[in-house]
């Protein structure tokens, strides 16, 4: 290595369902990509997700957020089984993570791939290529809400999303930059 490389550690959760097969694969892409840069990545591996649940009664462990402040990332891979409750995997790994680390912004490119067939046959590549933005920490991440009367006939749920004045601003400004940025 070169006196300017520079090392990126990296905390993977692989997850649930897909995550552990398709993490690997993604690992490899990234050594590749940068392979003769100078940069070199570290990646350590966590055993969090659900079938951690089954184990121990906890998506993560208790100091989680504070191992992973220690890393340049996290690599986090599908989260989420029919076995576990959706609540649990959601409120006790996905959003303390993204909480903690103000991951806020939910990016989802959309492409039609050549070769690939799908619901929009007869279309081209370059006549799809969209991107879809969503804040990822307040609305209904909030958390604000609960259920009166639980177990009984009269059980009712309430669910409130929180949208601060900082949160519409910086997903909006995101958005309009990426799309600035963007070929038109």
């Amino acid at each position: 290595m070169t006196s300017d490389a520079r090392t990126f550690r990296i905390a993977v959760i692989a997850g649930d369902g897909i995550g552990p097969e398709v993490i690997p694969a993604g690992i490899e892409v990234m050594e590749r990509a940068v392979a003769g840069s100078g940069v070199t990545l570290s990646f350590t591996v966590f055993p969090w997700g659900c079938d951690y649940y089954r184990t121990t009664g906890r998506m993560m462990s208790e100091d989680a957020l504070e191992i992973l402040a220690g890393f340049d990332a996290i690599y986090l891979g599908a989260i989420g089984d029919p076995a576990v409750p959706d609540h649990i995997s959601v409120w006790e790994l996905i959003l303390p993570i993204r909480q903690r680390f103000d991951q806020y912004v939910n990016l989802r490119p959309m492409r039609l791939l050549q070769g690939v067939p799908g619901p929009l046959a007869g279309r081209g590549p370059a006549e799809i290529d969209m991107v879809c933005i969503r804040e990822n920490s307040e609305g209904e991440y909030a958390g604000l809400g609960g259920r009166m009367h639980r177990g009984t006939p009269h059980e009712v749920a309430e669910q409130t999303g929180l949208f601060t004045r900082r949160g519409i601003e910086r997903i909006t400004r995101y958005a309009f930059e990426l799309a600035q940025r963007r070929p038109a």
